[in-house]
Formats: C-alpha cells, structure tokens, sequence
C-alpha cells in the first residue's frame, strides 16, 4: 500500500525572476513499512523535501498525497486533522514541554483526541516498553538524558498510530550510545509493527538502519540505494561509498 506519493514536485523561495528553485521536480513513492532515509550534501533539499511532504512547508507545484489524502485538496482544518492522525513527527529538538512528566508527554495527543483513559494508558504502556523507558514516566524532561528525551519523542509521535513517521535529523543531538539505542529501538518498531517511516539524515551510521535511501543532489533525486538481504554493515559502506561520489563531508548537515 502507498503511504506517500509525489508528483512533479517542486519548491521555490522568492519571487518570479529572483526565485530560487530548491526542489525540482521529484517523483517518488513510499510504500506501506517502509523505512526510508533521505541523504544529500547541504543545499541539496533533503530536509525542505521531508517539510513540504509533512506539510510544515507549502510546495510550488506537483502533487503530494499522504495515505490516499492530496495535500493541495485539503481544507486548514482537514490539514490539520490528517497531521494529528496520519502523521507522527521526531524532530532533533525533541520539543517536549518542560511543565509536563514524561507520562503526560507522551499521552498529549491522546488528550487533544479525547481517547478514553484506558485505550490511552494501554498504548502508552505498550510503547514505553517497546523503547525501554517504562522506568522514567515520572519525571521531566530536565531530568533525563538526550537520549531518553528523544525516545520519548518517539513514543509521543507513535502513539496515535499514525500512518507514517517523520524524522528530521532525530540523532543529530545524541552522542553515538544514545543515537544508536534510539535508532535500534525505531528498527524494531519498523520491522514488528510495520510503522513506515522517512529520515532526514546526514549520518550514514543512522541511514544504514533504513531499508532505503534516496540521495539528493540539486534538488532532484541523484539515486537510491535499497538495503535487501546486505548487513547493516555491507550497507552502510555502500552509502559512504555514494556520498563520497555525490561530494560533500560524510558528516555535512
């Protein structure tokens, strides 16, 4: 089943003879499961790519549809609606509120939901376990570590459910203990519950986690790498061997 589907997609900043195109006309599709990552040197779209497909960001031209759902044909109101039910989002900041215990984190979009109490603690039991942070529920966000906080983010974005999660450089703050728990944690997740999930990522560490990896280049895709039946460590060195073909450092945002 397609999740997401793009069509002649584009995304310029500015106005008419001064407009810089970013995005030149991307065609891609991700299937049900899948765990995709989005590489390319700086400059190349990859994080404007995953925005305009989330719908943080408006895209010039083309088609974008989310689970079925055309993006263009959507009113505020149903945008909003697709957002709080088809998409889940891990951001490098974690953006938890500091006021409320990890707990309360996670179970906030259930609250804006108005899920019932016990579907509520059932789902959030179930994942906190899953990503092994059953044993910080009480406490807050000052009082755990990057790595914690970021799971956390991670259980908040899963716990509706939705169609398809968005990360944006998810380990980009984490040292590699921590980044590679996280990621260990949202491979299981991937593979037992079949969440399809895209990641901006500069680290080929993080990519090589992924079942696919696209490369952009000028704002067009450049190639794709699929990992199949290759180890994460034959993948891996694939990837290194693409980015030191597309240019640019390994570790370049």
């Amino acid at each position: 089943m397609e999740i997401v589907k793009a069509r002649k997609l584009t995304k310029s900043y500015g106005k008419k003879q001064s407009a810089t195109q970013v995005l030149k006309g991307i065609d891609l599709d991700v299937q049900s499961g899948e765990f995709v990552g989005i590489m390319g040197p700086s400059g190349s779209g990859k994080t404007t790519l995953l925005n305009v497909l989330c719908s943080i960001d408006t895209y010039t031209s083309g088609v974008v549809e989310i689970n079925g759902n055309s993006l263009q044909d959507l009113k505020s109101k149903e945008l909003s609606k697709l957002r709080r039910t088809e998409m889940g989002f891990i951001f490098q900041d974690y953006n938890l509120l500091d006021t409320l215990t990890v707990k309360e984190n996670i179970l906030l979009p259930l609250a804006v939901n108005k899920t019932k109490k016990d579907e509520a603690e059932a789902r959030c039991q179930e994942l906190v376990k899953q990503l092994g942070i059953e044993g910080i529920l009480n406490q807050y966000p000052n009082e755990i570590s990057g790595g914690q906080k970021q799971r956390t983010a991670a259980a908040r974005a899963l716990i509706m459910k939705p169609s398809i999660i968005f990360g944006d450089e998810p380990t980009g703050a984490l040292d590699s203990k921590s980044a590679a728990a996280l990621l260990e944690s949202i491979e299981k997740l991937n593979k037992a519950n079949h969440i399809t999930i895209m990641m901006v990522t500069h680290d080929a560490v993080a990519a090589s986690y992924c079942s696919r990896v696209l490369f952009l280049k000028d704002g067009k895709i450049y190639t794709e790498l699929y990992k199949g039946e290759h180890s994460r460590t034959e993948f891996f060195q694939q990837i290194m061997n693409t980015q030191a073909v597309l240019g640019g450092e390994p570790n370049e945002a």
